[in-house]
């Protein structure tokens, strides 16, 4: 019984709260309308999961009000999120000319990066100002652990395109308990600082700017302070650039398409029969554009809701039941 192991974090009143309550769920947590997805992770979107997963979210909770309160600062020079909002200013010269790239240096913030895709790219990539002018705003983000994953890139980062600047994260306790060393003493939190400092250096050398972002080890409430860190800094950045961080259009746009899309799939769907049609046919039948029916008929071909034969090329392939 499925409803019997699960548990919902969605809006009051929404479709998922109004199945679950049906369904019997063990319990539904709300999630405010307010709250955007990339910013969810210090709500119930996030909390309910590390609870569930035994970690200690109210550390995290603690150390992401340390940070709220330390960024609150009016003095520019003690401010960090400030200070980081400035340097990517700075590096884009206000307009996101240039990328970041984000190397943490431990396995546990394999996905930070990601993270910081999200929350990033999502807020500042806008079209227009608050006075609704056009000016394309944005930073692109991507990285990964850079431990390991900075030999697939460093080499374009030193001596390719200079269109960054590198963020990295350095987690200055290394493994808790025994750790195998190599070559003599050095253990691998060792070589991981190397990595790091190696890496940072060869980019400096070549003209490559970076930050520095330490924290003495990786925990619930260290790892509050860098969400709410970058939080903030992207509210800076925006201000900065007059933009507003906490609207999405674009992922609307996309959302209706999808449903767009979904409509039609369901219009396709009504239109195949036993005779051989092509995109064509049914496009015309249903007044929509023949590229987006093929690839609705070949969805629905691949998943064996039609037979797809094909012919040489997609104008002459047919689709029936």
């Amino acid at each position: 019984d499925f409803a019997k192991h699960t548990i919902a974090v969605t809006g009051e009143g929404s479709k998922l709260d109004q199945f679950a309550r049906e369904e019997g769920f063990i319990t539904t947590f709300p999630m405010e309308d307010w709250v955007g997805g990339r910013t969810s992770v210090l709500s119930t979107v996030g909390l309910v999961p590390m609870a569930i997963q035994d970690i200690d979210f109210e550390e995290m909770l603690a150390g992401a009000k340390e940070m709220d309160e330390f960024t609150r600062s009016t003095e520019v020079k003690s401010n960090a999120a400030m200070r980081l909002a400035l340097a990517w200013h700075h590096e884009g010269k206000g307009k996101g000319e240039r990328d970041m790239v984000v190397l943490p240096y431990k396995d546990s913030l394999v996905l930070f990066s990601k993270y910081l895709q999200q929350l990033i790219m999502e807020s500042l990539g806008k079209a227009e100002d608050l006075e609704g002018n056009s000016v394309n705003q944005g930073i692109a983000v991507y990285g990964n652990k850079g431990s390991t994953d900075q030999h697939a890139y460093v080499q374009q980062l030193r001596d390719g395109l200079h269109n960054f600047f590198a963020t990295f994260i350095e987690v200055r306790k290394g493994r808790s308990g025994n750790s195998i060393t190599i070559q003599g003493e050095n253990t691998s939190a060792d070589y991981l600082q190397g990595f790091l400092r190696g890496t940072r250096r060869a980019l400096y050398e070549n003209g490559r700017h970076s930050v520095l972002i330490s924290i003495e080890e990786v925990t619930p409430r260290t790892l509050g302070h860098l969400i709410a860190l970058f939080e903030r800094t992207v509210t800076f950045y925006a201000s900065l650039v007059n933009i507003n961080a906490y609207h999405q259009p674009g992922v609307e746009a996309g959302k209706a398409a999808a449903t767009e899309f979904l409509d039609m799939l369901n219009e396709v769907r009504g239109h195949l029969t036993a005779d051989r049609k092509s995109a064509e046919d049914v496009a015309t039948a249903i007044s929509c554009d023949p590229e987006e029916v093929f690839h609705a008929l070949v969805h629905l071909a691949s998943n064996g809701e039609a037979t797809h034969s094909r012919g040489k090329n997609p104008r002459d392939d047919r689709f029936f039941l």
